[in-house]
Formats: C-alpha cells, sequence, structure tokens
C-alpha cells in the first residue's frame, strides 16, 4: 500500500502542473491577442482549482493508473476562447492552439534542468524529487505530442485550419464537433479491435511513443546529462 500511495504522490504534481499550465497557456496567449473571455470567466490564473475538470484532471487517470496503463493521460476544462475577438481570427486561434503545447514542451525542458538541483536535496527528499520530475519530463510531452495530432479540437487540428488552404481548413474545422467521438475511438475501440484480429492498432505505439522517447532522451543527454 505505501508503494502505491509514494508512486501516485509522484504523478499528482505533474499531472496537474501540466494540464493547468497548459489551459491558462491558451487563455494568456488569447488574452494577448484581443480577447478577454477567458480574463472575464477567471480562468487566466495558475490556481489549479480553476482548471480541473472532475473526471478529466483526476479520475481518468486514476483510473489509467490503476490499470496500469503504459501512459497516463487527462485533461482540464477548455478555457473559452471567442476567435472573433482575435485581431486576426484564422491565424490567432493557431496561436492560441499551439501555446499549450508549447508550455508543456518548456516545461518539460525545466523539469530536466531541475534534476541537476534535485540531486543535491537530503536523502529522504531526494528520491520523490527525482520521480517527480522525471514524470514531469514525460506527462508533458505526452500531452504536447498527444494535442498536437491533427484533429479538432486538439490543438494540432486547431494549427493545421490555421495553416491549411481554405479549401481544406474549412472541411477540417467542420469535424471538431466530432472530434472527441473520433478521439474515444482511435484511443480506446481503435485497439480493441485490433487485438481480435492479432493486430496492434494503438495510435500511441505509431505516433506518440516514437517522438516521445527521441525528445526524452534529447533531454536526458543534453539537457540532465545523463549518457545515451
Amino acid at each position: 500500500m505505501g508503494d502505491i500511495v509514494h508512486n501516485v504522490s509522484t504523478w499528482i504534481l505533474p499531472v496537474l502542473f501540466a494540464i493547468t499550465l497548459h489551459e491558462a497557456a491558451h487563455g494568456y496567449v488569447a488574452h494577448m491577442l484581443g480577447d478577454d473571455t477567458a480574463k472575464r470567466m477567471g480562468r487566466l490564473s495558475l490556481n489549479p482549482v480553476r482548471h480541473i475538470d472532475p473526471f478529466g484532471t483526476v479520475l481518468l487517470p486514476l483510473l489509467l493508473f490503476a490499470m496500469r496503463s503504459p501512459f497516463l493521460f487527462g485533461y482540464a476544462k477548455p478555457v473559452p476562447v471567442n476567435a472573433m475577438r482575435l485581431s486576426n481570427p484564422r491565424r490567432g486561434m493557431m496561436w492560441v492552439a499551439l501555446a499549450g503545447p508549447g508550455i508543456n514542451l518548456t516545461l518539460a525542458l525545466l523539469s530536466g534542468a531541475l534534476l541537476h538541483v534535485a540531486v543535491l536535496l537530503p536523502a529522504a527528499a531526494q528520491d520523490w524529487a527525482i520521480l517527480n520530475l522525471i514524470h514531469s519530463i514525460q506527462i508533458n510531452l505526452l500531452l504536447a505530442l498527444f494535442n498536437m495530432l491533427p484533429i479538432p479540437p486538439l490543438d494540432g487540428g486547431r494549427v493545421a485550419v490555421g495553416l491549411l488552404p481554405l479549401s481544406l481548413a474549412r472541411p477540417l474545422a467542420r469535424i471538431e464537433p466530432y472530434g472527441m467521438f473520433i478521439l474515444i475511438g482511435l484511443i480506446f475501440v481503435f485497439p480493441m479491435l485490433g487485438s481480435l484480429f492479432g493486430q496492434n492498432w494503438n495510435i500511441f505505439v505509431w505516433f506518440i511513443l516514437p517522438p516521445m522517447e527521441f525528445l526524452y532522451s534529447l533531454i536526458m543527454t543534453h539537457v540532465v546529462g545523463v549518457p545515451a
């Protein structure tokens, strides 16, 4: 029981910081570009309570942890953004979308740098702090890469809408109301169907884990200084 509590405790802060700052970053960039919707609704805050979704931020990661899932995943309440209030709605939404993965990559790099400090802590705190920072690198890389999949309402979908010609951007934008169902299918239903045919149809294994392992290796080698 003690080991389980210890393991869970080394994931709580990394998940909260990663998800909270991801959403807050969207709001801050939107505000900088002319939309004060998030500010008026009290979402320009680093207080996790303002961003926590009871299921997505708490129950889903705990459920995946209990199921011994090879990855942890979660989400917060989306920060409200009114694209029509942005100085350039199409390009503005692209920069607002990029802010979330951007802050996650920044947190991953910062966590790697802080490992140099963690090893100087007293022995009693050192192991716990190091695990928190390693998990922070992992969860932030996972969130950044997953959110950049080009499927609205993920950030990558909105970036694609901002970059593609209008003839392609408009049809892609129109799938946003169905995007969550598509994601549920890709994350849960697709792998289950694949297993029935003896195939690995896990999108995380295909599209997320390879670049995640590459970036993790870069951070550990060039930021932390651990030999590859």
